[in-house]
């Protein structure tokens, strides 16, 4: 393995880990907060949407990512039109990582006193004003652990996505770091990771501590 190697199985593993976490993000966060204020006792209460949400995040939270990987290749082709490579394994990521994040986005909302959102109700403000003006901005420092949380999840599924030729790290660590039994090559991958992770929790308690002195 040279560093040219290295460093591109780096450069697709960062690729990989920030497209579908725009895209996570995108989807889970609306989905968080429905499953949020749709909830009994919540400000926009409906029994439907929510027993039918949950069951569906459930359902996809319980599946690893490498079936889902699998399961859904017609799926992937149909997007991007392949299943191998880089590009290809942002659609698994994005459906593995989704219901996750959603799911991440409703603890942290639910983590909201309850007595703010009256307030804001109180005071005449829409239920559209209550949800970006007082519910996310008060839940914003535990919102950003959260998507951290998410981030470094997908790091480590972007390591098992390399066991069907997605690229990036975990793709080197597999090719040439177990099947040609070279150690050195598995201890930087693994040290590799190990810094992008560290490096992205760091980041994140900075963020949310920030956010919460605001």
């Amino acid at each position: 393995m040279t560093a040219e190697q290295l460093f591109e199985a780096l450069y697709q593993t960062l690729y990989m880990v920030s497209l579908s976490l725009v895209f996570s993000v995108l989807v889970g966060i609306p989905l968080g907060v429905v499953l949020v204020v749709t909830r009994k006792g919540h400000i926009l209460e409906n029994a439907a949407i929510f027993t039918s949400l949950n069951p569906i995040v459930n359902i996809l939270r319980s599946i690893p990512f490498i079936i889902l990987m699998v399961a859904i290749i017609p799926f992937t082709r149909l997007l991007v039109g392949t299943s191998v490579g880089t590009t290809a394994a942002v659609v698994p990521l994005v459906v593995y990582a989704a219901p996750y994040v959603a799911r991440l986005i409703e603890n942290s909302l639910l983590e909201v006193d309850y007595g703010i959102i009256e307030a804001a109700d109180s005071m005449g403000a829409t239920k559209l004003q209550i949800i970006m003006r007082f519910l996310l901005p008060e839940a914003m420092g535990s919102l950003i652990l959260s998507i951290t949380t998410a981030t470094i999840g997908l790091v480590g599924a972007t390591a098992m996505a390399g066991a069907i030729g997605a690229g990036g790290v975990g793709d080197v660590a597999i090719t040439y770091g177990y099947q040609r039994f070279d150690n050195a090559t598995m201890i930087i991958t693994v040290a590799l990771l190990v810094i992008i992770v560290q490096g992205l929790q760091s980041l994140g308690n900075l963020l949310s501590k920030r956010a919460r002195r605001r």
